[in-house]
């Protein structure tokens, strides 16, 4: 449930942000601004998985 509720959190702005797209590709900024949010979303999860990994051999150490 915790999940859901992040990913919904996460994804609200951007639905907000979709009544813009008109100005956004109009100016060819659309791509920028996809692949940022792509990278960011990579990073996060990139750290919340070696986290993940983390914890459990603690875990596991205990």
């Amino acid at each position: 449930m915790k999940k859901q509720i992040a990913l919904f959190s996460a994804l609200s702005p951007l639905a907000a942000a979709a009544q813009n797209d008109s100005v956004m590709y109009g100016n060819e900024k659309m791509n920028v601004v996809i692949g940022v949010i792509t990278i960011i979303f990579i990073g996060l999860g990139a750290y919340l998985f070696s986290l993940d990994r983390k914890i459990k051999k603690l875990e596991d150490e205990k």
